[in-house]
């Protein structure tokens, strides 16, 4: 068959993969222009619905160039996702990866990886393998037959996970597909998993594609400008407030605009709150940064919070931990101005004056807007005394000794100090987040990476291992030199350990620090605050009698030994009086080992019964009306009693 003019007869994974080499972001920032190449790399674990197909093509151009499209491998699909979106987090949106999967489990495994993604509006293009499009073998193996529906495969589980689906049937739709899907994936308002199914026949199937198609095509970020009319509103609004205050969420980080914060904050002398998304925003002893709000918040920011009469919410979405469920706010006049690139963040909570726009742009023009305007002197007494209280709060949790095993607040205080301010922190799931989120004391604005949009256990490691990539990659044109820190708990670690087994085939330095506290901690404690006793949070033996896992044996696992049998170096903290000051040390240790000799895992015990400061705050997790049990009737008592000060807003 002959080739038409000005094209090449290639596979359908074949051009796909070129395309994707072929991609690039473009991002100005200041008036300077950044180009990024947008798909760096391309995961996969190939099974008989990709091996012949995108499986056939990784190998094809790694023979011809490999750096054409690096090929990296996983051991978890689902894994493979949270390592993209740690990259994608940490390079600002401007980069991410593909990932390739076989059909039926191999897809699935991805859905939590998709849900992540989106939900934390972080991006990541899925290439799921499909069942024969043609059906000339039907059904194969690993296929859904549902007998209602035919057309429905698995991958269709993927749509509402995602921000962009499509499904390559015929050869001819790759072109529309990919060039949508990508239009999604680089747009600041819209991004998150993007998912185009490739069933593998047709992954195999040969079509003339034109060069066009396989030349150089840049995507430039869209930020938008914000309304010169919004602007004087705001303007206004903010003027006429005696008490505002700002929620900074992860919009203030992928716009680059933390030095127009800082400036917005000091010449107003407002108050900066910040999400989990948005540590780093301002260190942490700027004289205008409460640090964290909300339930996993600082006292001096839900101080501050309770009483402010305007809400200036710059890139947050709101989650109920930053509202305290709608709690934090207690000014009965209370309004908010909401800077979003998305409207779905700008419009919430029946919003004043909703900004659409994206967060530097409009902060610039704000900052020229309110020359002369600063709050009363009372509220800058306010700031400054509420942030000592805190600061001496949490200098009193990272200095009280517990023995034989240390708290959870100690291991955080010796972890934070044996890592330099360029270094990243990296958590998800459990209650190291929330305790992170109040007293991580970030110096760098990439120095924290927590991701609880999602929470999701078993993210901490690959998220990790995706992070390091993208400080690898940093660190080779220039930047900062950083180490990583995963910071996880027992529980999370079971869930997905076996990135670890990547890193060392890679011999990635990753550091984890393991805290071993054998169960939940976190819903121990909230299970024993709803009146729930802790039930089915511990790790123990099953007492038959009882069918209870609450008070048998603690179980005979060895986690530093398993982490080792993977190949991983391990250092051992034993408990008793030392344990916080070896901690430290190991932290030191790990930092100094070689760049190229693979992770370094520090196992350390705590006692999950040693809780970290207060938030006086609150998060609605519904408590049994009616119960038999006097713990969860006390628990009902005081539900009800935060219950009465929820706020009704809108949206």
């Amino acid at each position: 068959m002959s080739t038409a003019p000005g094209t090449r007869r290639m596979t359908v994974a074949q051009a796909v993969v070129e395309y994707l080499s072929k991609q690039y972001t473009v991002d100005s920032i200041g008036g300077q222009d950044y180009r990024e190449r947008l798909i760096p790399g391309t995961f996969g674990i190939f099974g008989h619905g990709n091996v012949a197909g995108v499986g056939q093509a990784l190998k094809q151009y790694q023979q011809l160039d490999p750096a054409i499209m690096p090929y990296y491998q996983g051991r978890n699909e689902q894994a493979q996702a949270h390592q993209a979106v740690g990259y994608a987090r940490h390079t600002r949106r401007r980069q991410t990866f593909a990932i390739s999967t076989s059909i039926g489990p191999g897809s699935s495994n991805l859905l939590t990886g998709a849900a992540l993604a989106t939900t934390n509006r972080l991006p990541v293009l899925l290439l799921p393998s499909d069942t024969f499009a043609t059906r000339a073998a039907d059904p194969v193996l690993q296929q859904l037959e549902r007998t209602e529906a035919y057309d429905i495969t698995v991958n269709d589980a993927f749509r509402p996970l995602s921000k962009f689906f499509d499904r390559v049937s015929r050869p001819e739709q790759l072109f529309s597909a990919f060039h949508h899907g990508l239009r999604v994936l680089t747009d600041p308002a819209e991004t998150g998993a993007v998912t185009i199914s490739l069933p593998q026949d047709v992954q195999a199937e040969a079509l003339d594609v034109p060069e066009e198609f396989l030349a150089e095509r840049e995507w430039r970020i869209r930020r938008p400008d914000a309304d010169d009319a919004d602007i004087a509103r705001a303007a206004a609004a903010i003027r006429a407030a005696k008490r505002p205050l700002i929620i900074a969420g992860g919009g203030v980080l992928y716009a680059y605009a933390n030095d127009e914060l800082a400036k917005f904050a000091e010449l107003t002398g407002i108050p900066v709150g910040n999400t989990q998304a948005g540590v780093g925003v301002l260190p942490w002893d700027h004289k205008f940064s409460l640090g964290a709000i909300g339930s996993t918040g600082t006292t001096a920011a839900n101080a501050i919070a309770a009483d402010a009469d305007l809400i200036i919410g710059i890139g947050t979405r709101y989650e109920d931990f930053t509202t305290a469920s709608r709690t934090a706010f207690q000014n009965p006049d209370v309004k908010f101005i909401n800077i979003n690139v998305a409207a779905i963040d700008a419009y919430k909570h029946g919003t004043h004056l909703p900004i659409v726009a994206d967060a530097r742009k409009a902060l610039v023009k704000l900052n020229a807007a309110l020359g002369g305007y600063r709050v009363g002197a009372d509220l800058e007494q306010q700031i400054a005394a509420e942030k000592t209280r805190w600061d001496a709060t949490v200098d009193t949790a990272f200095g009280t000794r517990f023995t034989p095993l240390p708290a959870q607040n100690e291991i955080i205080g010796a972890t934070h100090r044996g890592m330099d301010a360029e270094d990243v922190v990296i958590c998800a799931a459990g209650s190291l987040p929330g305790d992170l989120h109040k007293m991580w004391r970030v110096r760098d604005p990439f120095g924290y990476h927590v991701e609880y949009a999602y929470s999701c256990m078993g993210y901490e490691i690959p998220g990790g291992l995706g992070v390091k990539r993208a400080a690898l990659a940093e660190a080779a044109k220039g930047g900062a030199d950083r180490d990583v820190v995963v910071m996880v708990g027992d529980g999370s670690y079971l869930m997905m350990h076996t990135e670890l087994v990547t890193a060392v085939a890679e011999r990635i330095k990753l550091i984890v620090v393991l805290i071993q506290n054998h169960g939940y901690a976190s819903i121990g404690s909230l299970s024993e605050s709803l009146g729930s006793q802790r039930f089915g949070t511990q790790y123990r033996a099953l007492d038959e009698e009882h069918h209870s896992f609450d008070g048998g044996d603690r179980l005979p696992v060895d986690l530093a030994l398993n982490a080792e049998s993977l190949g991983v170096k391990v250092i051992r903290i034993e408990p008793g009086e030392k344990a916080i000051a070896e901690l430290e040390q190991a932290v030191r240790d790990a930092k100094a080992a070689p760049e190229n000799g693979g992770p370094i895992l520090i196992h350390v015990e705590s006692d999950p019964l040693l809780d970290a400061p207060s938030s006086e705050s609150w998060w609605d997790v519904p408590v049994s009306e009616v119960s038999e049990l006097d713990s969860t009737k006390q628990a009902f008592q005081t539900y009800a009693d935060h219950k009465s000060r929820q706020r009704k807003l809108l949206g």
